[in-house]
Parts: structure tokens; C-alpha cells; sequence
């Protein structure tokens, strides 16, 4: 951020906190110090919009109101700050809090969450917490998030919005639509599963994110989810039966003299030539279908699945979004 925005942002709250009434956006033009220099009304308009989308992300309330005159007219719409909702009560860590909190903030390792645990780092130390650790972690602690979908699910449980999405069986290999009411988002054995209500079975369900196809839509109007309280999401999935799928038979064609990885655990079963290429056709077992996409995908263009079309799509996938 400029210095001269962060300027602006900081006259803006002391503006709209030593107010009791609603200040139009004419009136805070007029005297906040850092508007004056729009070129034009639309001008003001845009930075005005953007500046009030940055204080709210950062936490401030914003309120938004008309003032009654004495004759009940109501105003122009305007804004302030109450202080009640503004000022931080007091924050007292115990030494092991303390330093739970800053292995938290060390745990994410995706772009969406490090910002929020870099944002809530900075909120703590205003208030005079301190949570750095003087000595480096024994043990650094990861969580990583490569599926697609993670993102536009974590952003609806937040905002509370229902979300539609096709999802890839495993057995047996079918593609369909979901529509769910998203609860959370929770890891578990090194998987991530979104739990929510689903409407098509009107019933509560868990769906893992690696086998989510496409894009995550959002469907309704924030606020119509409301998770049900008294669930724990860790346990619903460890007991939703979240075990290993049955071994399947996979055919793969592999290039003649590579992808040895491949050959090592499979079966040839007879010669094949695709396109210029000399190769083999094997057989080979699956335990992780979903895995299993992902290593077979590492092999580039000296592998090609051939059956069940369920992994061919979902190795084509992945070689799409990496040439992307």
C-alpha cells in the first residue's frame, strides 16, 4: 500500500470514529485530507468504494445510516465508526497460548490462509501481544492445499452460501452433480473433505476435494447456510467409513523403454502402437484412483490410460491444467 492511501485510510477512521452522526460521502470528501485530489466525482467514487472494501477487510465495522432531522426527514445515506464495535477489549496470553499461536500462523502454507494468519499476527501485536518465538521450530509444520477447489469452498462456508459441483465416484466410476450446504472444510488423514448437508440425498454428507471436477459454484444468497451446532466435522468424517476403495485393474499404454516406474508394477499383456510411438499395453492394480491420476499424469506423454475412462479423464485433467 502507497503511503499516501495508508495516510488517507488512517484520516479516514480518526474521521468516522469522532463523529456521532453519519457522514455523507460528500462530507467526507470535503474534509478528510487525501480525497481532494480526485479529478472528478466518478473519481472519488472509485477510491471512496475501495477504500471502504479495505477497512473492512482489515476488520473495521463500518456502519452505514440516514440522520433524522427534527422535522423526521431522514438524510442522505452516510457512514461512521462506533467505537463500541471498534475498540479491542484487553488480551491476555499465557505463555503456552502464546506459542500455540504462533505455530499456528507457521502452519499454512497456501496463499489464502497465510494471509489471514499474517493478518491476525499483526492484530495481536497491536494490542500488545506478542507471539514471535525467539528460537527457531525443531519441527516445521506444513498444511498444504493444491486441490482447485479448496479456495471458492473455504470462501463459501464463510460467507455462508450453498454450492454446486460434480463429483467423481470411485465405485462405481460415474460423474455427478452435487448441491450442498457447506459446513467446513476439515483435513483427515492427509485428505481434505468438505461436510455439509447435501440437498440431492436431503441428508448429511462428506465429499473429499480431490474428486471434485471443475469449478465450485456458489447457489442462493449469503446467510442461507448455517451450520448446526453441537457437530464436530473431524469426527463426522472419521466415521463416515473414509477407507481405501477396493483395487481396480487399470489398462495403460506405455512408450517403449520408459516409464519404467509404471513397468516395474505392472503387467505387459501385448504390443501396441499409438500414433508414431512403439509401446506396450498393461495391466496394472489401483488402490488410490485419485493418487494414482496425479503419478500416472507425472509420466507425460509416455503414458496413456486407456480404461477406466473415469482415470483417463481425471489423468487428462491434470495434464491440462499443467500445460495451462
Amino acid at each position: 500500500m502507497s503511503v499516501a492511501r495508508a495516510e488517507r485510510l488512517v484520516n479516514l477512521v480518526l474521521c468516522l470514529l469522532s463523529t456521532r452522526q453519519y457522514l455523507s460521502a460528500d462530507r467526507i470528501r470535503a474534509i478528510v485530507p487525501g480525497y481532494a485530489g480526485a479529478s472528478s466525482g466518478e473519481a472519488f467514487s472509485r477510491m471512496f468504494e475501495r477504500d471502504k472494501t479495505e477497512l473492512r477487510e482489515l476488520g473495521i465495522p463500518l456502519e452505514v445510516g440516514r440522520n433524522v432531522g427534527f422535522d423526521g426527514i431522514a438524510s442522505v445515506e452516510g457512514y461512521r465508526i462506533a467505537r463500541r464495535d471498534y475498540e479491542l477489549g484487553d488480551i491476555d496470553l499465557e505463555p503456552d497460548e502464546a506459542a500455540a499461536v504462533a505455530l499456528a500462523a507457521r502452519l499454512w502454507d497456501s496463499p489464502e490462509l497465510t494471509g489471514a494468519a499474517h493478518g491476525a499476527l499483526l492484530k495481536l501485536r497491536a494490542a500488545g501481544v506478542d507471539v514471535d518465538q525467539a528460537s527457531p521450530a525443531i519441527v516445521e509444520p506444513k498444511v498444504r492445499t493444491t486441490e482447485q477447489a479448496f479456495s471458492p469452498l473455504l470462501a463459501a462456508v464463510q460467507e455462508g452460501k450453498a454450492v454446486e459441483f460434480s463429483y467423481r465416484r470411485p465405485m462405481p466410476a460415474e460423474l455427478r452433480t452435487r448441491t450442498i450446504e457447506p459446513w467446513g472444510v476439515v483435513s483427515w488423514r492427509g485428505r481434505w473433505y468438505v461436510v455439509g448437508h447435501d440437498r440431492d440425498r436431503n441428508a448429511p454428507r462428506c465429499f473429499r476435494l480431490s474428486r471434485i471436477v471443475g469449478d465450485v459454484k456458489t447457489v442462493g444468497d449469503a446467510g442461507d447456510v448455517e451450520r448446526p451446532e453441537g457437530i464436530n466435522l473431524l469426527d463426522f468424517v472419521a466415521n463416515t467409513g473414509s477407507e481405501p476403495s477396493p483395487a481396480s485393474t487399470a489398462r495403460v499404454w506405455v512408450a517403449e523403454g520408459r516409464a519404467a516406474g509404471v513397468r516395474r508394477r505392472a503387467k505387459v499383456i501385448g504390443s501396441r502402437r499409438v500414433g508414431s510411438v512403439n509401446g506396450d499395453e498393461v495391466e496394472i492394480e489401483l488402490r488410490f484412483p485419485e493418487s494414482a491420476a496425479s503419478w500416472l499424469a507425472g509420466f507425460g506423454p509416455d503414458v496413456l490410460v486407456l480404461e477406466p475412462e473415469v482415470l483417463r479423464k481425471s489423468v487428462f485433467e491434470r495434464l491440462l491444467e499443467a500445460a495451462r
